[in-house]
């Protein structure tokens, strides 16, 4: 592993290091919605019957919930009566499985539902919902504009990134930026406030905490309500933009309880913190975790321990049936010195993979120098492994969960060339395709092409 430099918005977030040492082509991505396709893969097949109306379903530029609320809405069925396998991208077309219960449903209602921007494919039926564990991964197609510089030169570039990803065996499978906020990262840093019990604390920063690529409107909003007293959080709710909708929710919750007693409590701030959906509740969280497992990788590679390769200590886990890594905690096992061939030949084949840990209260550290690792990262933190336990809101608490290293991944430059830029003259554009198993992130393999100054 290289230790090139990456940008100050991804050290916020855990990321310290490139993998690959050739020069980025630049260029930006998502300029357009179908600029950036997503096509998900799943180990499902459908019948012709079932209590399930399965379907495929195409968006552009639709936020996966919402799309699922509008049809749910058209359809005048309840919500909790569709599944999908994972959430996709907004800025992109997308195109994955859902499921509908119910045999009142009719297959002719499907075909006249008409969505912007959305279709719906009837593909059969099946008495089994659709859910995350159907999901094996996702195909990506991605299109990489505004890239200055010859096509040729662009091209042996692509190539050298390339090889040197084959030559890793894929790349640091770091939690991308989607997961903590693009313009307003923030998600991880509310997580750790919930992890140290700090309700109040969490709620103000989510609701107060200003970045820079924020609207004007936005931060004037926030600002008000930094110290956390009744008057302000009056003011911010009057100048809160009515696109914060969850910031709106929480103030009004807090101003509400606040004014029948002219202050503003702890419980509060656990009430306000309640009206959140309860899957952004756990997101969280589940960002706080995604920000140390990018640290516990950040110090594994500044130490320039193998990805593709176990230590004594290590912890590792087997590929499953459908060839993905088999996260189940029982499934695990610490490599020791008696065992270490046998399991480096296993990961050199594709069957096993090195892990490390997003901490929850029932990790179990390695041992050696990635438990030595894990250690200092919580230490730094001034964390420890009973506090993701949240005794406060104990539905959000979580176990934890060991994750490769290492995301192994084919790339592609489509048609092998680098064409003219339809939507900027003089400059260039690739397409590059690779597919990724589930909980994996594009942004993650392109940051390594593009080696790009803004958030991608």
């Amino acid at each position: 592993m290289h230790q090139n430099q990456p940008p100050e918005f991804e050290a916020r977030i855990g990321i310290a290091f490139y993998s690959t040492r050739t020069e980025g082509i630049g260029g930006v991505i998502k300029t357009k919605p179908t600029d950036f396709y997503v096509r998900e893969v799943t180990n499902r097949a459908e019948q012709e019957e079932g209590k399930y109306l399965i379907a495929e379903l195409t968006k552009e530029n639709w936020d996966t919930h919402g799309v699922i609320n509008e049809i749910s809405r058209r359809l005048r069925v309840s919500r909790n009566r569709i599944g999908f396998a994972g959430t996709k991208d907004k800025v992109a077309v997308t195109t994955q499985k859902i499921s509908i219960w119910g045999e009142d449903i009719a297959e002719t209602e499907l075909e006249r539902l008409k969505i912007a921007d959305v279709s719906l494919k009837l593909i059969g039926r099946s008495n089994k919902a659709v859910s995350l564990g159907d999901l094996h991964g996702n195909e990506f197609e991605i299109v990489i504009r505004d890239i200055e510089g010859h096509k040729e030169k662009i091209k042996r570039k692509i190539a050298a990134i390339t090889a040197e990803i084959e030559n890793e065996g894929g790349v640091p499978n770091f939690f991308g930026v989607q997961r903590f906020g693009i313009r307003r990262p923030i998600t991880h840093v509310v997580g750790k406030h919930l992890i140290r019990g700090g309700i109040k604390e969490a709620v103000l920063s989510y609701i107060s905490d200003v970045f820079p690529d924020e609207s004007e409107e936005a931060k004037q909003a926030r600002l008000l309500c930094k110290e956390g007293e009744l008057k302000g959080l009056k003011e911010g709710l009057k100048k809160m933009p009515p696109f914060l909708r969850y910031e709106k929710a929480m103030l009004n919750e807090l101003v509400k309880n606040g004014r029948e007693r002219r202050s503003i409590n702890e419980s509060d701030f656990l009430s306000a913190f309640s009206v959140l959906p309860k899957n952004l509740q756990k997101l969280f969280v589940h960002a706080y975790q995604a920000y140390l497992f990018n640290l516990v990788l950040s110090r594994r590679m500044n130490q320039n321990l193998p990805f593709d390769e176990a230590l004594v200590g290590d912890v590792v886990c087997f590929r499953d049936r459908f060839g993905l890594a088999d996260l189940h905690k029982d499934r695990m096992e610490k490599v020791t010195e008696d065992k270490i061939e046998a399991i480096n030949r296993l990961i050199k084949r594709g069957r096993a993979f090195v892990t490390v840990p997003a901490f929850g209260y029932e990790t179990e550290f390695a041992e050696g120098v990635e438990g030595e690792i894990e250690r200092e990262v919580l230490k730094d933190e001034d964390m420890e492994l009973n506090d993701f336990y949240i005794e406060k809101i104990p539905e959000i608490s979580s176990k934890g969960i060991r994750r490769p290293v290492l995301v192994p991944v084919n790339v592609e430059l489509s048609n092998e060339e680098v064409s003219d830029d339809d939507m900027n003259s003089g400059q260039n554009k690739v397409k590059l395709k690779f597919f990724l198993p589930k909980g994996s992130y594009a942004t993650v393999v392109l940051r390594e092409y593009m080696k790009s100054k803004q958030a991608v």
